[in-house]
């Protein structure tokens, strides 16, 4: 089942997304926490801003999108499950960051500099026990050299096991894990989530967000039972009907998942199916 708005953490897409909207000098301080230097005043932030190239094309929806006084892009993206391939998310992320500039008539020498950030409550590269992992194009003859297209993409992975970090991000990522909120900035964001849970208009705007998702999948158990019907007509009625039930309610549970409304575990004993199996079909969904 999905979250009540009352359970709700800074982890969840919906909460994260309202405070670091509401508050930018928190969205500027952890910014800064995770680029480890200062920065100029942030522009107002779009939260979840869509970028639609075409009309009947793919677009992409970021969490947080923030601009800073020196014209530099940060998209902020909460990730509770490796449901996705991340890598090429951010790739196709980067992606339209860029066409959208481009579609405001920008030139290539005038896109911004950019930064794709991931904040994980997994370790993306497990093997390796990282908490951070930052990435730019480099040439593999000769790695000192750049390739200058100032586009970085920074994975923060909550899981890692090596001493890697400074005490403040390491305390930030033990938040976003679930412990208590240990230093002034994890309790600054841990009384926003406080504060938040009482205010009426975005616990208003969260159950419309959850009749909109059961709206959806009344839509696809439809979608699902009329495609289900036909099917049955050749081969069964009841086992048609069934096909049709389960992929409305996968939907559904891909959707929560997604909006961090539950958890992949949660969602696969919902589906009746192991978290592997879950994960399985959401990729290919």
């Amino acid at each position: 089942m999905a979250k009540k708005y009352e359970e709700l953490t800074f982890t969840d897409d919906f909460m994260f997304c309202k405070i670091l909207e509401r508050d930018p000098d928190l969205c500027k301080e952890l910014l800064e926490l995770i680029l480890d230097r200062k920065l100029g005043k942030l522009a107002p932030i779009n939260r979840e801003k869509p970028v639609e190239i075409t009309p009947d094309g793919r677009g992409v929806r970021f969490d947080v999108y923030a601009e800073d006084a020196d014209n530099v892009v940060y998209d902020i993206e909460m990730q509770n499950a490796n449901v996705d391939s991340l890598p090429k998310r951010s790739r196709y992320s980067q992606g339209m960051i860029d066409l959208d500039q481009m579609e405001r008539g920008k030139r290539f020498r005038e896109l911004n500099r950019s930064f794709i950030i991931f904040i994980c409550r997994f370790n993306l590269f497990p093997e390796q026990g990282r908490h951070r992992y930052t990435f730019a194009n480099l040439c593999r003859e000769e790695p000192e050299i750049e390739l200058g297209d100032e586009a970085e993409k920074i994975f923060l992975c909550a899981e890692g096991s090596r001493d890697d970090i400074s005490d403040d991000m390491k305390a930030f990522l033990d938040y976003v894990s679930g412990e208590q909120a240990s230093d002034s900035f994890t309790k600054s964001l841990e009384r926003a989530v406080q504060e938040a849970k009482e205010h009426r208009w975005w616990r208003k705007e969260y159950m419309t967000l959850l009749e909109k998702i059961e709206r959806e999948r009344a839509e696809a158990l439809a979608e699902g039972l009329t495609k289900g019907h036909k099917k049955g007509l050749a081969e069964g009625l009841e086992k048609g009907l069934a096909a049709g039930m389960e992929a409305g309610t996968y939907r559904t549970l891909f959707s929560l998942v997604k909006k961090g409304l539950i958890s992949v575990r949660d969602a696969a004993e919902q589906a009746g199916v192991s978290e592997d199996e879950f994960r399985q079909k959401m990729n290919a969904e």
